[in-house]
């Protein structure tokens, strides 16, 4: 699949670090930030790319050529064919495509150059052609999403609203927002919008929100752009301490599995209003140590008053979006939510008769974990499954996980260890991060 890089911006947030070498040829742990992106993209067999450049622009030629040649960072081969479309006018982050588009017949990966990532992005593609929309997003959580734009979908993925920045936003919302790579259909560029500039975002993606023609792929891999001094600070601490690596899904991945009720938030019997959410001390401070621990965190609760009729699944997925945003406020993130709507129990007024059966997913069996573990490449011997109840510790069991009781007590369910809070669980097995 051939891969444009957009490398032609300016970079005037991180002017004080680059003022003289485009954003992105910036040094990430001695090598510059495009040649991670294009490392990555020839290990997993891309090697057709084009680079628009314009800023600078000669810098990055320069340093790369054709692709053919050998990097003086790393000594080792570029192992790509790199053509370039230099922009002798501004012509925004997505008018060279047009100027392109004789030589992007087949859908193509589009990219930031400065951006650092590590992706599975066999995976993405696979996922566009399954659903064969005209754009694929890849999206994620991130620690700052009441600052960046979000992207809402259906449960198959569609995208239904793009809110931009300057987009008012529901009061409650999923953490999941535009990581910037993006897998394009050629039938996009058949009419140019009116004007030199062209923006990729307005002007393009977002008017396809609600028709059914762009899809967003979630991953929990690592994406961040290096747009400001404190997140290219960021990023070199992340790749010095193997973070970065650690997050790629071709990876096996480690999760702390997280019960919800009584363990992120207030246990308040069946929470069946919005407004009884609340989180208990500590919770954000806990996931923000499991965010930067390389662990995935990962919610698997069990939701009977789906099946017994009292929230619809709209509610629960407000609810969810409530707690998604309470933590992002904080900077702390979810990497994905797994609930079991089904309760085993018939004879409640106005249950949903279809539900009110024996799963595989309801704890104390496993499922949701096992589930998890198959869409995320979860290793479950060695994750972590943490909750306040016997039926968490003896689905962490059957799954194959430690398990951690969150308790005052001295129940004995088999667990690994007892403590007080998620804060305290973070606390102690800190060694384990």
């Amino acid at each position: 699949m051939k891969t444009v890089i957009m490398a032609g911006g300016k970079g005037t947030r991180i002017a004080s670090v680059a003022k003289d070498i485009p954003k992105p040829m910036l040094p990430i742990g001695g090598v510059p930030i495009l040649e991670r992106e294009i490392a990555c993209l020839r290990e997993q067999g891309v090697e057709d790319i084009i680079v628009t450049v314009s800023h600078l622009g000669q810098v990055i030629m320069d340093h790369f050529g054709d692709g053919s040649g050998i990097s003086p960072f790393t000594g080792q081969p570029f192992g790509v064919h790199i053509q370039y479309y230099f922009e002798k006018e501004p012509l925004g982050n997505a008018g060279a495509l047009f100027e392109l588009r004789e030589q992007l017949t087949e859908d193509f990966l589009l990219l930031n150059a400065d951006a650092m990532f590590l992706v599975d992005l066999r995976r993405m593609v696979d996922y566009h052609k399954k659903h064969g929309g005209l754009v694929t997003l890849l999206t994620h959580p991130n620690s700052h999403p009441y600052d960046s734009g979000l992207i809402i979908t259906d449960p198959q993925g569609r995208v239904e609203r793009w809110l931009a920045k300057e987009d008012q936003r529901p009061r409650y919302y999923k953490n999941r927002v535009n990581a910037g790579i993006h897998v394009l259909s050629p039938k996009l560029l058949q009419h140019r919008p009116k004007g030199q500039k062209v923006d990729l975002d307005r002007q393009l993606l977002k008017p396809l929100a609600g028709n059914g023609a762009i899809f967003a792929y979630d991953s929990p891999e690592y994406i961040k752009d290096v747009g400001t001094p404190e997140r290219y600070a960021q990023v070199q601490e992340d790749l010095a301490s193997g973070l970065i690596e650690s997050k790629c899904l071709r990876h096996k991945q480690k999760a702390v599995f997280l019960d919800r009720d009584g363990t992120l938030n207030k246990y308040v019997g069946f929470l069946r209003d919005i407004d009884d959410l609340e989180l208990l001390p500590g919770t954000a401070e806990a996931v923000r140590t499991i965010n930067r621990s390389g662990y995935l965190a990962v919610v698997v609760t069990n939701q009977p008053v789906i099946a017994r009729g009292e929230i619809t699944v709209e509610q629960l997925e407000m609810i969810h979006n409530k707690l998604e945003t309470m933590l992002g406020a904080e900077g702390a993130y979810l990497d994905a939510i797994y609930y079991c709507p089904h309760h085993p129990h018939k004879g409640y007024a106005g249950e949903i008769p279809e539900l009110k059966i024996e799963c595989d997913c309801r704890k104390p069996k496993p499922g949701m974990l096992l589930k998890a573990a198959q869409d995320l490449n979860i290793d479950l011997s060695l994750s972590w499954m943490v909750g306040d109840g016997e039926a968490d510790i003896a689905a962490g069991r059957a799954a194959g996980c430690r398990t951690a009781l969150i308790s005052d007590g001295n129940e004995a369910y088999g667990q690994d260890v007892t403590v007080k809070s998620l804060l305290k669980f973070t606390e102690k097995i800190r060694s384990c991060f």
